[in-house]
C-alpha cells in the first residue's frame, strides 16, 4: 500500500545495494508509500521526511517461503523485530512459476515495486509491495512462523475503515495508524500468515471465483442478521473486521457456503489485497461446517388481501437455461405464494446480450409466465414498454427493463391505457377517486436528463376493490465507479448516487402529481432503488408532510434490513415504499411486509437479489 511507513521487520534487513537516502537504511520498507520516516539520522515512528524504496535494488533479503503461487511466492521473517505495527512479510513476483516451496529459507536481491491490482482498471486500489526480478539462493529449510490469529491474538478496528477524509491516503503526511484504521490494520500484516479460528461466512461463495467474505470467530461487534451476516446499517458501521477468503492455492478443499456457514478450527493463509478488498489466501482451510440456512417462504395473502411484490431477476434472457426459470418460478410460487402483483426488474429482450437491434421481451416474459404455471401457479399477464435500443443502461444489447406480471382471479385487474412508446411520458389526469394515466402501462418524464443510460420507470394502474393503486416499478442507476470501501480515496466518493438522487426526485414528482389530484390515493414505488435505506435517495423518495411514503425496509429491526449482500455486508438495494392511504390502520387491518431471503445470502443463488413482498387488506384501498 502506497504510504505505509513501516519497515519489513528484520526480514527487511536486505539492504539497497548503493544507499541514497538522508537516514542509515536498517531496513527495507515494504513499498513506496510504506515510507521510511527518518529523523536525526535513524528510523522513527513519527510524522518526518518520506523517502520511497519502489525502484531501489535490495540484496539480502532473507526469510523463508509461507507461500507458492504460480507467478511467485511469500516469505516471512524468522527474526520478526517485535513492532506490531510492521509487516514481517512479503511478496516475491517471479513472473513464472517459481522453484521454492513453502518451508524453504531464502535470500533475495531484487527490486523493490509497488503493484496496483485491477492495471488501469484498479485506480483507486491500493498497491501491495513485492520484490520484482529476484534472484533467490535456497538457503536451507525452516518451520513456518505461527500465524497471528485474527479475533484473538489482534483485533481490528471493527467500524473504521479509515478516521478524517484526507482524500488520497497515499500522500506524504497522512498518518499511519493501525490500532485505530481497519485499513492499516491490515496493511500492518500484508504478507504475513495469518489465521481466523471458527471464521464465519458473511456472504456467499461466489464459485468462480473460489472466494467467501468472512468474519472472525470471535469479537466481532457489529449488527449481526438473524441468519448469520453483518449488517450494512450505516455508512459508519463498514464492518471493517471482513476479509474475502481465497480458495486459488487450495483448490477443491474449502467447499462453498452460505451466510452463516462457519469453517470450523482454524483456517490458516496469507494476507494479500486485490480488487479493493484484503483477501485471506488459504493455505490450510478449516472444516466447513454447514449451519442449515433455508430459504425463506412468506404468509400467503388472506382472500381479502393484495400481494404486491418486486424482484430483480438478474439478466433474465430466453438464451437462460431452463433451470433458471424453472428456479424463479418456483420462487414466485412457493416462496412468495403468488402475490398478485409483482415487478421484475432485469428483463431482457428476445435476443438477450446480443447487440442485434432487438428491443422486444414478449420471448422472456412469456417463458418465465409458463415457467410459473408449470410450477402450479396462477396464469400470469405481463405489461411493459420497450426502450429504444441501448438507452436504459444494464449489459450490453439486453435492454434491460421493468415489468409488471399480475393474476386476474383474486379481484386485481390492470386499467390498460394503450399507446405508451419508449419516447412517450404518461402523466396524470382527473381528480379524486377519478384520478388516471394517460398512458398505463407507460413510463416517467423520458426525457429528463436523470434517465439517461438508466431504465425509466415503469408505471401502471391496476382496479383493486373498484379503487384504483398505481404502482411505479424502478430499477435505479447502479453504484458502479463510487470509490471501494477498502480503496486508497478515503472517505470514499459515492459518485454515482447523483444520479439516483435526481431520478429519486423525478418520480417524487409523479407522485406528488397523483398526490396533488387525490390525496387518498393508492401509491407504491418498488424497485431495485440500488441505494440503502439510510440513503438521501431513500430520504428523497420518502418526502416529508402529509405526503410522506413509508419505506417499508425502514420499519423492520436493524438486524432484518438487507435485500443483498456485497462483499460480506448484508444491505437494503430494493425497497417498497407506500402512500398514507395503504398505510393507515382501518378496522384493525393493516399492511404485513416481508423480505423473503431465497438469494442473496446462497451460493447458488438464482438472482443476486432477494424479493419482498407487502400484503394489504381491503378496506385500506377505501
Amino acid at each position: 500500500m502506497h504510504r505505509h511507513r513501516q519497515q519489513f521487520g528484520r526480514l527487511r534487513r536486505g539492504l539497497p545495494e548503493s544507499s541514497q537516502f538522508g537516514c542509515r537504511t536498517t531496513g527495507l520498507q515494504p513499498d513506496a508509500a510504506r515510507r521510511r520516516h527518518c529523523r536525526n539520522g535513524r528510523a522513527d515512528p513519527g510524522q518526518f521526511t518520506h523517502l520511497p524504496l519502489a525502484g531501489t535494488k535490495v540484496k539480502d533479503v532473507e526469510g523463508v517461503v509461507t507461500a507458492v503461487k504460480s507467478s511467485g511466492f511469500w516469505i516471512q521473517s524468522l527474526t520478526p523485530d517485535g513492532d506490531d505495527s510492521t509487516s514481517e512479510g512479503i511478496y516475491v513476483f517471479t513472473r513464472t512459476a517459481p522453484t521454492v516451496k513453502a518451508g524453504d529459507k531464502v535470500s533475495v536481491v531484487g527490486t523493490v515495486a509497488e503493484y496496483r491490482p485491477g492495471g488501469s482498471g484498479g485506480t483507486t486500489n491500493l498497491t501491495t509491495t513485492e520484490i520484482d526480478g529476484p534472484t533467490v539462493t535456497v538457503t536451507g529449510t525452516a518451520a513456518l512462523p505461527a500465524p497471528v490469529v485474527l479475533g484473538v491474538d489482534r483485533v481490528a478496528p471493527q467500524q473504521t475503515i479509515f478516521a478524517g477524509d484526507p482524500g488520497n491516503i497515499e500522500l506524504p503526511g497522512v498518518p499511519f495508524e493501525p490500532a485505530q484504521n481497519a485499513i492499516d490494520f491490515n496493511e500492518s500484516m500484508e504478507g504475513m500468515r495469518l489465521a481466523l479460528k471458527d471464521a464465519r461466512a458473511v456472504g456467499p461463495t461466489n464459485t468462480r471465483y473460489g472466494e467467501t467474505p468472512v468474519v472472525p470467530g470471535q469479537n466481532v461487534d457489529a449488527v449481526n442478521s438473524p441468519r448469520g451476516g453483518v449488517v450494512y446499517s450505516s455508512y459508519a458501521h463498514p464492518n471493517a473486521m471482513r476479509l474475502i477468503l481465497n480458495d486459488s492455492l487450495v483448490k477443491g478443499q474449502i467447499g462453498a457456503a452460505n451466510v452463516g456457514d462457519v469453517f470450523s478450527g482454524t483456517t490458516t493463509g496469507v494476507l494479500d489485497y486485490s480488487f479493493a478488498n484484503y483477501t485471506l489466501v488459504a493455505t490450510d482451510p478449516g472444516m466447513l461446517t454447514d449451519n442449515g440456512l433455508q430459504r425463506e417462504v412468506t404468509a400467503s395473502p388472506r382472500g381479502n388481501e393484495m400481494a404486491v411484490a418486486t424482484f430483480n431477476v438478474e439478466n433474465l434472457a430466453p438464451s437462460d437455461p431452463a433451470d433458471k426459470y424453472s428456479r424463479l418460478a418456483g420462487q414466485i410460487v412457493t416462496n412468495l405464494k403468488s402475490p398478485d402483483i409483482l415487478a421484475l426488474e432485469e428483463i431482457q429482450d428476445n435476443s438477450g446480450s446480443r447487440n442485434d437491434g432487438t428491443v422486444d421481451s414478449t420471448a422472456t416474459s412469456d417463458t418465465l409466465i409458463a415457467a410459473i404455471k408449470a410450477a402450479g401457479g396462477p396464469a400470469y399477464e405481463a405489461k411493459w414498454v420497450n426502450p429504444n435500443n441501448l438507452t436504459d443502461g444494464g449489459q450490453p444489447g439486453g435492454n434491460i427493463r421493468q415489468v409488471f406480471l399480475f393474476r386476474t382471479d383474486r379481484g386485481v385487474w390492470f386499467v390498460d391505457k394503450p399507446g405508451a412508446t419508449a419516447n412517450t411520458s404518461t402523466d396524470v389526469v382527473g381528480t379524486g377517486r377519478g384520478t388516471s394515466l394517460t398512458q398505463s402501462p407507460g413510463r416517467i418524464d423520458v426525457g429528463n436528463a436523470a434517465w439517461d443510460n438508466s431504465r425509466k420507470p415503469l408505471v401502471g394502474q391496476f382496479s383493486y376493490n373498484d379503487r384504483s393503486v398505481f404502482v411505479i416499478a424502478n430499477h435505479f442507476a447502479s453504484k458502479g465507479g463510487d470509490d471501494p470501501l477498502f480503496g486508497r480515496f478515503q472517505q470514499p466518493v459515492r459518485g454515482s448516487e447523483a444520479q439516483r438522487h435526481s431520478q429519486a426526485q423525478v418520480v417524487r414528482g409523479f407522485v406528488d402529481k397523483l398526490l396533488a389530484a387525490d390525496p387518498n390515493a393508492n401509491v407504491i414505488v418498488l424497485g431495485d432503488i440500488n441505494d440503502f435505506e439510510f440513503s438521501r435517495t431513500t430520504d428523497i423518495l420518502v418526502g416529508s408532510g402529509s405526503s410522506a411514503l413509508t419505506d417499508l425496509p425502514r420499519t423492520l429491526p436493524a438486524p432484518e434490513r438487507y435485500t443483498y449482500v456485497f462483499q460480506g455486508n448484508s444491505q437494503v438495494l430494493d425497497h417498497i415504499l407506500l402512500s398514507r392511504n395503504l398505510v393507515r390502520t382501518m378496522a384493525n387491518k393493516r399492511y404485513s411486509y416481508d423480505i423473503v431471503h431465497t438469494n442473496a445470502e446462497f451460493h447458488d443463488q438464482d438472482s443476486d437479489h432477494d424479493p419482498q413482498v407487502v400484503r394489504l387488506p381491503v378496506q385500506v384501498t377505501r
